[in-house]
Formats: structure tokens, C-alpha cells, sequence
């Protein structure tokens, strides 16, 4: 598959429709009760922590047999967006790896990841993390601007409805 081929923006932004769907039924108006929303809806709890993380690293998603866990690294000035691309990785299912095989064995592309993002993207082969990396990046830009625009016209669920009702 071409690099154009893997990258579907309509899929992302169906993505992001959806979340901001469970978001008002949920009354989530923030980017926090969001993730909770997205975790209860389904079925399996999002957990949302601090931690020093690796030189480069601003976020992770770690996935435990009966629930993920959003970790965002300490003092990170962009909070919320890491959050929205950590998510991403989340609605999109993104292979990652589980939480008990990142902790006995660091393989190289995960050292390489902690050490930079971008430096790991560049060491990918067959472009799977890069595509994954592309969308959750994507999904984050594309529902950061949908969570500013219902924030800054008042009162958030409303404006989700009415957005859904636009399409």
C-alpha cells in the first residue's frame, strides 16, 4: 500500500464525529470527561496519569488486560493535544504494545521511540507506525478544533448537537 492509500481523512474525521457523538450524549464538554465518556462507552475504563517519561516522549497509551491508561508526561505544555492524540491511538485500536511486554523487554524501536518520535518514525520500515502515528495525530488536531469551537459558543452540548445536525 502507497503512503496515500493508508491516510483517509474521512475515516479520522468519522472517528472524530463519533466521539463528539458519545461526547454529548455523555454531556462531556471537556477534553478529560471526553476520554471518560469514550471509556465508559466502551466498556472498558480510560485512565488519565502523570509520569517522567523518556527524553522526547510526551505521551503514551498503555493497555492492561481490563483497562488503558493514558500517561502524559509531566509538566507538558501541550496537555490537552497529546491527551487527543493518546486517544486517537485508543478509538483507532492501534496495535501498540501491552503493558506487561514494554516492561520486561525494551526492544530497540521502543528505546528508539522513547528517546524521539521522530526519530523512531525514520527507523520504521513497513510504515504501520507512521500510519498509526499519522491518524492519531489527525484525530487529535481534528477534534481539538471541534472542542475549541463548541467551547468558545457557549454551552457545549448544545453546539455538539447542532455541529452533528450540520454534519
Amino acid at each position: 500500500m502507497t503512503r496515500t492509500m493508508n491516510r483517509s481523512y474521512r475515516r479520522v474525521a468519522a472517528a472524530v464525529d463519533a466521539v463528539c457523538a458519545v461526547a454529548a450524549d455523555s454531556d462531556a464538554t471537556t477534553l478529560d470527561e471526553v476520554v471518560l465518556a469514550i471509556g465508559r462507552e466502551r466498556g472498558r475504563d480510560i485512565e488519565i496519569t502523570s509520569a517522567r517519561l523518556g527524553p522526547g516522549v510526551c505521551g503514551q497509551r498503555r493497555r492492561y488486560p481490563e483497562r488503558d491508561v493514558i500517561v502524559l508526561a509531566e509538566a507538558l505544555p501541550g496537555r490537552d493535544h497529546t491527551l487527543a492524540h493518546e486517544l486517537g491511538h485508543i478509538v483507532f485500536a492501534h496495535e501498540g504494545a501491552p503493558a506487561e511486554e514494554v516492561t520486561l523487554a525494551a526492544s530497540d524501536d521502543l528505546i528508539a521511540y522513547m528517546l524521539s518520535q521522530r526519530s523512531h518514525q525514520e527507523i520504521v520500515s513497513d510504515g504501520a507506525d507512521e500510519h498509526a502515528e499519522w491518524e492519531a495525530e489527525t484525530f487529535a488536531a481534528m477534534l481539538m478544533t471541534r472542542l475549541r469551537v463548541f467551547t468558545n459558543r457557549g454551552a457545549g452540548v448544545s453546539v455538539l448537537r447542532f455541529d452533528e445536525a450540520l454534519g
